[in-house]
């Protein structure tokens, strides 16, 4: 697969949990240099409802005929809320790519589930996400994905890593929604 270095992507990330609902944004960019677009939704704390929030956002998007990859933040949104890639795929057609800092702990995960409702069907959805990646450069990062061959996967968060080891797409989307909450929590958003 070609891609282009221009790619449309829509990176998702949450913001801080300082509420129950955490604000999740969509930054619709160009590859690794241009933002397009922001979007906007929310999702439980620890609940049960970033897969259906990430769908809708994409599908409801006026950006949805556009993106090319769908780059999530993690596996998981507003503490433990999964986000089953599988199905944001087969219900979008946009294959889906999970970038992660460093390599998940999967036992510390299965512990921390243990905690909350529903704790099978949560590890079910982190388990169902595939084998984690890990792409070596500077500072090694590691990836999931669902619609799209793994050399692809990895071309795309090398081309999009513009400014740091962190594809710019997820840096900013990061940045808008820290930016949100936090001028939201002190009133001057």
């Amino acid at each position: 697969m070609h891609i282009k270095p221009e790619i449309r992507i829509l990176a998702i990330d949450d913001s801080p949990l300082i509420n129950d609902n955490v604000i999740i944004i969509g930054a619709f960019f160009r590859g690794g240099e241009q933002l397009d677009g922001v979007l906007r939704s929310e999702v439980k704390k620890d609940g049960m409802d970033a897969t259906d929030a990430i769908i809708s956002m994409v599908r409801g998007s006026k950006y949805f005929s556009q993106v090319r990859i769908i780059m999530l933040d993690g596996i998981t949104y507003a503490g433990f809320n999964p986000v089953d890639i599988t199905r944001v795929f087969s219900e979008t057609n946009i294959p889906v790519i999970v970038f992660m800092r460093s390599c998940p702990d999967f036992e510390k995960i299965r512990l921390a589930l243990d905690h909350l409702p529903g704790s099978e069907k949560r590890w079910e959805i982190i388990q169902h996400a595939g084998r984690v990646y890990k792409i070596e450069q500077e500072k090694p990062v590691y990836i999931q994905f669902c619609g799209i061959d793994r050399e692809s996967a990895f071309e795309i968060v090398r081309i999009t890593s513009t400014h740091s080891n962190i594809p710019e797409p997820l840096r900013a989307a990061h940045l808008i929604a820290t930016g949100v909450v936090l001028g939201e929590s002190t009133g001057k958003a």
